[in-house]
Formats: structure tokens, C-alpha cells, sequence
């Protein structure tokens, strides 16, 4: 019965396959000859300290931006990048460190104090008792074992 069915799927894929539907040719995709764009963001979260920007230019083949980021070590990471057909790909990385403005502070004299009073050694106490909790849970007995009887498949 195995063999019929797989007899008559193969005979059926041999058969369909001569038979396929007629494929309409795809239009073809509208090239825009001199592309231009121009794109930014920045994104300024003092909440959750997510500083950073993005900014770019496209005419023709020639494309320029840069982007800024803040580095968990504490530096702004600042990439200018160009990429044309000539050049390829290029890109200049700088660090700078982040400057944050610190508020004015105003400095006070310091106070003048008057010399501590002497004091006599401290009064011996003795240690507070130490109390220990039982335990929670009694440890479990030991199982109960039934005792083995020979088997017959080894005598």
C-alpha cells in the first residue's frame, strides 16, 4: 500500500511540474538620477543621561553628516564621515570630554572650636547574651528500606 502512494506522488510532482502559470515581468523601479536629502536629530534626556545626535546631507553621490555620542567613560565620541564613489568611505573620530559647568560655590571661614573636654576611660560593660534559633525544620529520618529478595534472572 506504501509503495501506491508513493508511486502515484511521484507520478503527480512529475506532472504538475511541465505545468507552470505565466510570470508577468516586474515593472521596473523608478532610479532617481541625482538623489538629495537632508536629515537631524538630537536627543537631549537628562533623566536618563541619553545625549546624543545625528545629522546628515546627501547631493548626488557625495554624502556628509556627523554624529555625537556619549561614552559611558565619560567623553563625547564626535564622528564627521564623507563617503563619495571616488574616496569611498571616510571617517574622522574625536573625543572631547564632557565639561559640565559646576554651580559657584560660596566658602564659608572655617568655624573656630573650642578644645574638646577631657573624658575618663569608658565604664566595662558586659557582652549582651547571644541566643541562637532552633531550627525550623527536623532533619528527615532515615528511610525504611524493604529487605532485598534474590532474583530468579540471577541465580
Amino acid at each position: 500500500m506504501d509503495t501506491k502512494i508513493v508511486v502515484i506522488t511521484c507520478l503527480l510532482g512529475v506532472a504538475s511540474a511541465g505545468v507552470l502559470a505565466p510570470v508577468a515581468p516586474l515593472p521596473l523601479a523608478r532610479v532617481d538620477p541625482f538623489p538629495q536629502y537632508s536629515y537631524g536629530y538630537d536627543v537631549q534626556d537628562a533623566l536618563t543621561g541619553d545625549y546624543k545626535g545625528h545629522q546628515e546631507q546627501r547631493n548626488g553621490d557625495l554624502v556628509t553628516g556627523s554624529y555625537t555620542v556619549v561614552d559611558p567613560d565619560g567623553t563625547r565620541r564626535i564622528v564627521d564621515y564623507s563617503a563619495d564613489p571616488l574616496n569611498g568611505f571616510n571617517a574622522v573620530v574625536r573625543r572631547e570630554p564632557l565639561v559640565v559647568a559646576a554651580p559657584a560655590r560660596v566658602v564659608a571661614p572655617a568655624p573656630v572650636l573650642a578644645p574638646a573636654p577631657v573624658v575618663g576611660p569608658a565604664p566595662l560593660v558586659a557582652p549582651a547574651p547571644v541566643y541562637r534559633r532552633a531550627p525550623i525544620f527536623a532533619p528527615a529520618p532515615a528511610p525504611l528500606l524493604a529487605p532485598r529478595l534474590p532474583s530468579p534472572y540471577f541465580l
